[in-house]
């Protein structure tokens, strides 16, 4: 390293490297491990998104130049610290969905009927295969069947409800809106 790095960084400030690769990173402190010399850094976004940042982890016994382009005179506030409980639960949550969705799909053969229960899946939790047909809020009062071949004309409920009407237009709307296949020559 050809610049003396301090014991830490602190926290919010403007930090350049040159990797051994001839990468230069530049961005925000996030975090600094003194132990291993690890250096995390928020630095603007690859894709261009405004919104968005890349983070980096530098591990600073392989960079060959470090600048600290703007120091930080106060250090911001700690992070709050996450509810790991939460985190948990919806780690939890996320794994049976998507254990649901492929028991559900293995129920079925039929590519349309896949991909009209993965969209409707996106959009409703109470999804579920009845044979070959997809039952959407298994209940009695808003029960809605789908039917092969799973166009707008197999969709079974009961005509004045909410929930009918609401499948229904999410059927055309599935069929409209996906590409058509291009003819095979």
């Amino acid at each position: 390293m050809s610049a003396v790095v301090s014991d830490c960084f602190t926290i919010g400030s403007i930090v350049a490297t040159r990797t051994c690769y001839n990468e230069n990173i530049e961005g925000e402190v996030l975090a600094f491990d003194p132990q291993t010399k690890m250096l995390i850094l928020k630095c603007q976004s690859s894709s261009g998104n405004p919104k968005r940042h890349d983070v980096n982890i530098v591990n600073l016994s392989l960079v060959s130049d470090v600048q600290i382009k703007k120091e930080v005179s106060t250090v911001p506030e700690p992070p709050q610290s996450l509810n790991l409980h939460r985190l948990n639960t919806r780690v939890r949550n996320s794994i049976e969905n998507k254990r649901r969705l492929v028991s559900a799909l293995s129920a079925c053969l039929d590519p349309e009927g896949q991909r009209l229960f993965m969209a409707i899946a996106r959009v409703i939790d109470d999804v579920s295969w009845a044979g070959q047909s997809i039952r959407v809020y298994n209940n009695k009062i808003h029960q809605v069947m789908i039917t092969p071949p799973y166009k707008v004309d197999d969709v079974i409920g009961e005509k004045d409800s909410q929930s009918y009407n609401y499948i229904k237009k999410f059927v055309e709307r599935h069929w409209r809106d996906r590409p058509t296949p291009a003819p095979q020559q």
